[in-house]
């Protein structure tokens, strides 16, 4: 079925005229499942009530959570400030006390002032100071305090603030993860060569200063050091933070000061990869972190209205900071986000692939005088990135042109077809052809990979071998052994050969081989078979494409060259507008088929039955001489 030119990409500029006239900018869109799971964690306390935060490459975890915390706080916060204070006990256990979230400062100034009155006319104070920080931790030390002085009081400092709260944060965000930032630490002085340490040398980690909160901890920063992700269960499970002993196997001392319980709620921010691995490797994983809070990379309009999207972008735009968008920039725009995801119905959410594309074409805008991004800026800078990344490609299609590598795009030839494959080099993908061959010979059925045979074939591309190996089996070989044998080869690879995408192309030209029929060459190929000859998708269909218009184009497009693929791609589709044009103007094709007899029509221009009936008479002729063979053998 030859596709039409319409059909090769998403209908962006459908979609460009249906922005409506306001938006609310929101990064949240797309995003219910991964905000309902959320709101589930957020309404539960308890120590076995943290979640696990997928996050998407592209987005913007802090923008992420500072949306959803205006939306859905924890239920059971409760902040405190919290303060160590001299022990009149002892000078090397200090005491904590908590304090009304922002009172820190007030409470230390009354216990300055209750420390320097007379014994005899604190009760006044007390109380005012009772009344004032109505706290168990407060009144226990006031108690203690009571009667005495700043001289019954070991050591030269009253107290330190290690957490207040000048405001209300929303949540703690820890991405850098050391043992410091995150548990915090008790460092050494020296006086007069004495070691020791003292209430200023206390300072807060993440899970203090998030204490009664929210705390969002990076997994892999976390992961990387085994003993803090074991240390930050151990503080889950107990609800407690205890203070390691300061210092280390070469110098320490002692200083330990008291405890301070926890009731925090931990969301671990990571790919799905660490969360799998979690799950598989720590039994306490499914415990303590049960709710999985899975953003989605891309929003489907299958799913859901396109409406909700212009929110989105228009949280990017005010993200980027840059000129506001022509009209005819969102569907240059859609074609953008849509490739990314590889699917037609389908646009991206990764905000910084978008934001880097507005920042360029805002960039080429003000270049030349623009006070808006127009679509010939979005064209003109992703045109820009190709420039940039297409080094290599270009020096692959120069070998083609040059003749080093040799791949034909015209004429026609029996047991030879051009393939598509794809390469990725520093992160660039780019498609380009290669030629595939095949030839026969009488033997005993078998089908010879070459490049498996020289250990250059990858698992899966040996798997894809067998397959087609079991449909020419199936079709020719029912009742008897096939009296002949192929080879096959990617000619001029010189490197491993793996994916089964070129299954389709392998099996067209061994069946070419077996028939004798001419390939046109003009046309490549791409596709996955299955034993019954099913045509299969496989993935970057476009690129493939694209890479093998790109080699037509430099030598001449002739009318009678195309691409091949499986139907099953179709809603992937998103081309380029030089390929879509010239598909327009029907001097490059696309086909898309479901079997392999489809494609066998389209390559050799002759019918499926008429091939397979030219093979099976060949088996025949060959079965015959074989059995004329044996009966001589037997007599002589």
């Amino acid at each position: 079925m030859r596709i039409a030119a319409t059909a090769l990409q998403p209908q962006i500029n459908e979609w460009a005229s249906q922005r409506p006239s306001t938006t609310s900018p929101s990064a949240l869109v797309g995003q219910q499942r991964a905000l309902s799971a959320l709101q589930q964690a957020l309404s539960i306390g308890g120590r076995y009530a943290h979640g696990f935060v997928v996050t998407p490459a592209g987005m913007r975890t802090y923008d992420v959570l500072n949306e959803v915390e205006s939306k859905q706080q924890w239920l059971h916060a409760n902040k405190f400030d919290w303060v160590y204070v001299a022990n009149p006990e002892s000078a090397y256990e200090p005491l904590c006390v908590n304090l009304p979230s922002g009172k820190a400062n007030d409470f230390l100034v009354k216990l300055w002032e209750l420390l320097q009155a007379d014994v005899s006319i604190r009760s006044p104070l007390r109380d005012f100071i009772l009344e004032t920080f109505p706290s168990e931790r407060v009144a226990k030390y006031i108690a203690l305090v009571i009667d005495k002085t700043f001289e019954d009081l070991p050591g030269s400092e009253l107290a330190t603030i290690i957490v207040t709260h000048s405001e209300n944060e929303p949540f703690i965000l820890c991405d850098r993860v050391t043992e410091a930032s995150l548990f915090g630490s008790i460092r050494l002085q020296s006086v007069e060569g004495t070691i020791s340490s003292d209430l200023h040398l206390i300072e807060a980690g993440a899970v203090l200063k998030a204490n009664g909160g929210v705390l969002a901890i990076d997994a892999e920063e976390l992961l990387i050091q085994p003993g803090l992700w074991r240390k930050l269960k151990y503080i889950l499970r107990t609800s407690e933070f205890h203070w390691p002993q300061p210092g280390d196997a070469n110098i320490a001392a002692y200083y330990q000061p008291e405890a301070i319980p926890v009731h925090i709620k931990v969301l671990l921010l990571g790919e799905r990869d660490i969360y799998a691995q979690l799950r598989e490797l720590d039994r306490d994983f499914d415990n303590l972190f049960p709710y999985l809070a899975d953003f989605s990379s891309h929003y489907s309009l299958q799913n859901a209205p396109l409406a909700p999207y212009f929110d989105y972008l228009s949280y990017v735009e005010r993200e980027s900071a840059v000129l506001p968008l022509e009209p005819d920039a969102y569907a240059a725009l859609f074609k953008f986000v849509t490739r990314i995801t590889d699917f037609q119905t389908e646009l991206s959410l990764d905000t910084i692939a978008i934001m880097q594309l507005m920042r360029e074409a805002c960039a080429l805008a003000q270049a030349i005088g623009n006070d808006k991004i127009s679509a010939r800026d979005i064209h003109q800078a992703l045109k820009q990135r190709h420039e940039r990344d297409g080094y290599i490609a270009e020096l692959s299609r120069r070998a083609i042109i040059e003749g080093q590598v040799y791949i034909a795009t015209e004429g026609q030839v029996v047991g030879q077809i051009n393939g598509l494959t794809v390469i990725t080099a520093g992160g660039h993908e780019f498609g380009e052809p290669t030629r595939i061959t095949a030839t026969v010979h009488y033997g005993d059925g078998d089908i010879i990979d070459i490049d498996r045979k020289s250990e250059l074939s990858g698992s899966i591309h040996t798997k894809g071998v067998m397959i087609l190996s079991a449909y020419i089996a199936n079709v020719f070989a029912r009742n008897e052994a096939m009296a002949l044998s192929a080879t096959i080869v990617f000619e001029q690879s010189y490197h491993e050969v793996d994916g089964d995408s070129a299954s389709l192309a392998e099996l067209c030209c061994l069946l070419s081989a077996l028939a004798e029929a001419p390939i046109q060459q003009g046309l490549a190929i791409t596709g996955a078979v299955d034993q019954f000859g099913r045509v299969q998708a496989i993935g970057a269909v476009n690129e493939k494409i694209e890479g093998y218009f790109e080699l037509c184009r430099t030598r001449g497009l002739t009318g009678k060259q195309g691409v091949i693929i499986p139907a099953a791609n179709l809603s992937q589709l998103n081309l380029s507008d030089d390929v879509i044009q010239a598909v327009n103007n029907e001097i490059f094709h696309v086909y898309a088929i479901e079997h392999v007899g489809e494609a066998l029509e389209l390559l050799t221009q002759a019918e499926q039955k008429q091939l397979y009936a030219r093979i099976e008479q060949r088996l025949n002729e060959l079965q015959q001489i074989e059995r004329e063979v044996s009966w001589w053998r037997r007599w002589f």
